[in-house]
């Protein structure tokens, strides 16, 4: 072997070798045990970044460590192609989203071979292929049939700068998540998928997934937001309506003084017609549309609202209530109308305070008074009923049944539960997207499209209009169509297309069968590889995503398509990777590169202004606190690279970036590659010992029971807490005892010894450092790949410790260290401290206050 390691050399020798040999290609076999290691597949954006190259390399060290231990191991890649994303970025850089995602394909796909991930590149897939979206057209269709898939008009959040509609979780601060323009509240028909039809399953189920981390569970759980209350029917004074209004907390009722409707609402602009107040309506409606309206802002905001014009009686007291529309109501809520209780909600009491509204207590602590005129804080807690008619004088939660019972038993309103989760909007207005195979005909209205004309294809020739607008709408090409039921031409196809998460609520299943060209997959292979059994993705898809995907799973078992509800079993949510930003005044933020250093301080290479450093944050383009993975590999390698994202940090915790860390990874792996040097010519012929280590004596014995203690931690902290952090430090320790051994000293069975551990520690970093791995391998002269080797196992004997050191401290400060057998109790290690010779010399006579034992490792003794 060369005396000098040379990754630039080695890492596409071996890159070639597995592909030309298929290493890495899988098949269903019934007769092994298979597991699927899957990580989100990413955005065809341009480039991967060091986000993406921690991502894969924690799935990687996993798939491979898994195919050693012997399992049939799935793990494949492809590209989540259509959608926002990829349209805007080809809009950003003058050019066709066809064109832009199909380029980056190709240049990602070979980033990602040049970090050595061991994919199965057959089972690729891209989501903008016809053969991958004509099936979940195809599902569409049977969604359609069973109602589960309809079309309704809807408030929904509209980004005119995008021209589409957003999800909640799109709109940060009242601004689009892609573009930072404003966005409004836009009434469209849109397609949606009932999602809400599952709520109760998929709640329930979150309780059933204990291979995931507790923060997406409840994240999950409360998007979910299931409520138990009654719904009550409030009668509009003069008129023939009714406003339904759903709440947990019923036990309230008579202290409802108001009511508030939405801005949504449709009854707000139905009731304040013809009114004093309809201009004043229209005008809060118009400002509130330019507002962010999702739940988790609202609830910042100042409370404000208008008067419709109308009163509504409440149907327990007759009491009459001021009808408003306020900026607190959320139509995404209940009904969308709010029974205002100022004493016992503090927004309403908030409220009521600044419209001067009447504010009635119903509920009292146990032996107090509350003076509603004098109240600052609404009272929420548990108390006695009062003001309430025939139930005062009961405790409050036992009126919340005895009020729903009243309310079914004269008609008035009724026990309910309702959900915070809404059914899925999946309408884009876009055009990079898998089109709605629905038909609108003059005679036959909506008209699915008949099987046999899937799929609808995109049509890849349209070039997008002025601003990204979607060409679709004018096409004639494409809108221009024959009905499919009365085959009567002049019918006009669904322009709108599907939300890019639909692709991806299913891949995970195309994986399996990605040939398939009779169905969506091949059962017998779903039935196989599935459920995945560990899923890498960033905590930011902890809802739409998961929880899209768990629904899509249900909707494809209710087609008796799969016997599982649940797509992963378990699930890893990575850590970002961090970098400290740099502005300077005049330009800005800066790239690394355009920065220098000079002793303490960086200085801005544009202009020689010094450069302001701000706090580590998420990398980011727009921060350019990033780094290109290309710089990496180019400098120190693939290996190097994989190695600094597996040891600065536990998988699941940010990692800071640090160009030290890297400079010592790749210091690590020359210095293992010169031991391997310096004693091949010695070990290369020489089989391996593998005896008990009673056989040995010495510093051999020693580093013997040393690499069988490695090879138990190293796969105790992969196989249990995907903590390579730590194995690797186990293995670098080990790597350093090697260096205590010397070749020219002549021992017993010193060479296959030796030969055993430098085998042990190739294999056990073979996961993490594949390509220096295969190297070493070869040149001890193994014809077959390392990936082909098992994993290695350990002797229990030779885990059993000889003995024990004792570090013994004074007040903190280390005095000696002494060594006892492994056996020895804790009071004979005290007693061996304080007659310790060195230790009595510094006690002298000097009172001892307390002796601390820790872990049989440290005794500390205070005086």
């Amino acid at each position: 072997m060369n005396e000098r390691y040379d990754p630039k050399t080695i890492e596409p020798k071996w890159q070639s070798y597995w592909e030309k040999e298929k290493l890495f290609k899988v098949e269903t076999d019934e007769q092994k045990q298979k597991y699927y290691l899957l990580e989100m597949f990413p955005y065809p954006s341009g480039k991967i970044h060091m986000g993406h190259v921690r991502n894969y390399t924690i799935g990687d060290v996993v798939a491979r460590y898994k195919r050693m231990r012997g399992f049939n191991v799935l793990h494949p890649m492809g590209w989540d192609a259509f959608g926002m994303p990829a349209e805007n970025a080809a809009i950003d850089n003058n050019t066709h989203p066809a064109t832009w995602t199909y380029q980056n394909i190709d240049y990602m796909r070979s980033q990602l071979k040049r970090m050595g991930f061991s994919y199965d590149w057959d089972r690729e897939i891209a989501t903008c292929m016809p053969d991958y979206y004509r099936w979940e057209q195809w599902l569409f269709l049977r969604m359609y049939e069973k109602g589960m898939a309809y079309r309704k008009e809807s408030f929904v959040n509209w980004c005119r700068s995008c021209q589409t509609v957003l999800a909640n979780e799109q709109v940060e601060a009242g601004m689009c998540w892609r573009c930072g323009k404003e966005v409004h509240q836009k009434k469209l028909r849109q397609w949606f998928f009932r999602i809400t039809d599952y709520a109760d399953d998929l709640l329930m189920y979150c309780d059933r997934l204990p291979g995931w981390p507790e923060k997406v569970i409840t994240m999950q759980k409360n998007w979910i937001g299931k409520s138990v209350g009654a719904e009550i029917r409030f009668p509009v004074e003069g008129t023939g309506a009714v406003v339904p209004v759903f709440t947990t907390r019923q036990d309230t009722v008579f202290g409802a003084t108001f009511m508030c409707l939405a801005p949504e609402h449709p009854m707000v602009v139905e009731l304040s017609r013809g009114t004093s107040q309809e201009q004043a309506v229209n005008d809060f409606i118009a400002r509130m549309s330019c507002m962010d309206r999702s739940g988790r802002v609202v609830d910042l905001y100042e409370k404000e609202g208008v008067f419709i014009g109308v009163w509504c009686i409440n149907p327990l007291n007759g009491r009459r209530m001021p009808v408003y529309t306020a900026n607190f109501a959320l139509m995404e809520y209940g009904t969308g109308a709010v029974m205002s209780v100022p004493a016992h909600d503090q927004r309403d009491l908030d409220f009521a305070r600044k419209y001067g509204l009447d504010v009635i207590v119903v509920v009292e602590p146990k032996g107090e008074t509350l003076d509603a005129q004098k109240m600052s804080e609404a009272f929420t807690g548990e108390g006695v009923m009062i003001n309430s008619g025939q139930f005062n004088g009961i405790d409050n939660n036992q009126a919340l049944g005895d009020i729903a019972d009243y309310l079914e038993e004269k008609g008035i309103g009724e026990k309910a539960i309702r959900f915070r989760l809404r059914d899925w909007g999946i309408s884009r207005q876009r055009y990079w997207g898998a089109p709605i195979p629905v038909v609108y005909c003059s005679s036959c209205g909506i008209v699915p499209v008949r099987d046999e004309d899937l799929p609808i294809i995109l049509p890849e020739e349209a070039n997008l209009l002025e601003g990204g607008k979607s060409p679709l709408p004018v096409l004639d090409s494409f809108i221009r169509t024959r009905c499919p039921k009365c085959l009567r031409p002049g019918a006009r196809r669904e322009t709108d297309t599907m939300d890019t998460f639909v692709e991806s609520s299913w891949y995970f299943e195309r994986y399996c069968s990605p040939k398939c060209h009779t169905g969506m997959f091949e059962k017998k292979d779903v039935a196989y590889w599935m459920p995945v059994d560990q899923y890498i993705g960033g905590i930011e898809h902890a809802i739409l995503h998961l929880l899209y995907s768990r629904y899509y799973t249900r909707v494809l078992s209710e087609f008796k398509m799969l016997d599982y509800k649940e797509p992963f079993t378990r699930l890893l949510t990575q850590g970002m990777v961090c970098k400290e930003t740099a502005s300077c005044p005049k330009h800005g933020f800066l790239f690394p590169d355009e920065t220098r250093t000079e002793g303490d301080d960086r200085f801005c290479v544009k202009c020689g202004r010094k450069v302001n450093l701000g706090r580590v944050e998420k990398m980011s383009k727009s921060k350019k606190n990033v780094i290109d993975p290309n710089t990496l590999l180019d400098r120190y390698g693939a290996d190097t690279t994989r190695l600094f994202c597996l040891f600065a940090a536990p998988p699941e915790r940010d990692l800071e970036w640090s160009e030290q860390g890297v400079e010592g990874g790749a210091r690590f792996l020359n210095r293992l590659w010169r031991l391997a040097s310096g004693w091949m010519a010695m070990i290369r012929e020489t089989d391996p010992f593998t005896g008990n280590p009673d056989q040995l004596q010495g510093e051999i014995r020693d580093l013997y029971k040393k690499a069988h203690q490695t090879i138990a931690k190293v796969t105790q902290d992969i196989e249990d807490r995907f903590h390579f952090n730590t194995a690797i430090s186990i293995v670098m320790e080990l790597v350093n005892a090697m260096y205590g051994i010397h070749p020219e000293k002549s021992e017993p069975g010193k060479a296959a010894v030796m030969r055993f551990v430098m085998e042990t520690v190739i294999t056990l970093l073979s996961p993490i450092v594949p390509h220096l791995a295969e190297e070493l391998w070869e040149a001890l002269g193994h014809e077959k790949s390392i990936l082909l080797a098992p994993w290695p196992r350990y002797r229990n004997e030779a885990l059993v410790q000889d003995d024990l050191l004792i570090v013994v401290q004074i007040n903190g400060k280390v005095r000696s260290r002494f060594r006892v057998g492994s056996d020895t109790n804790e009071q004979a290690i005290r007693d061996r401290a304080l007659n310790d010779e060195r230790v009595a010399g510094y006690i002298g006579e000097k009172p001892v206050k307390k002796v601390i034992l820790v872990k049989k490792k440290l005794v500390n003794i205070v005086i």
